[in-house]
């Protein structure tokens, strides 16, 4: 359970750095990031559940588009994500910004996990 609290800590910090850096995308955090982590453990939870549905459900648009379609599931969870926490917690302006948006997370939270995330658990082990 540590190292999931930790990769919902790194993705929170991932939706606050693009929330930072784009006007169309914005998450309260008045409460010391608590949304941010609350959207992290939803978009989790959205990706174990959901998304593998939509993802099933638009394979053949996916194929016929070059892949072009799969950052959509991507943006439907993020759409997901701002309805459950409420648009004054979790705003996403615009499809296509979402769009962008979406990509630059998934490709924030790789590096996150590369060189963050994964060194840390690492160092957790060796040490434990």
């Amino acid at each position: 359970i540590i190292e999931w609290l930790i990769y919902m800590i790194g993705y929170a910090l991932v939706l606050i750095i693009v929330s930072a850096l784009f006007k169309s995308f914005w998450i309260n955090t008045s409460h010391f990031g608590i949304y941010a982590l609350l959207a992290s453990i939803i978009i989790y939870i959205l990706n174990q559940t959901i998304k593998p549905i939509i993802n099933y459900m638009t394979l053949p648009l996916t194929i016929i588009s070059w892949g072009l379609m799969y950052p959509i599931s991507n943006v439907i969870v993020l759409y997901l994500t701002s309805f459950l926490l409420g648009k004054e917690n979790f705003y996403i302006g615009g499809f296509f910004a979402a769009f962008i948006i979406a990509i630059i997370i998934s490709f924030l939270n790789i590096l996150m996990e590369g060189f963050v995330i994964k060194p840390i658990i690492k160092k957790g082990k060796n040490n434990g």
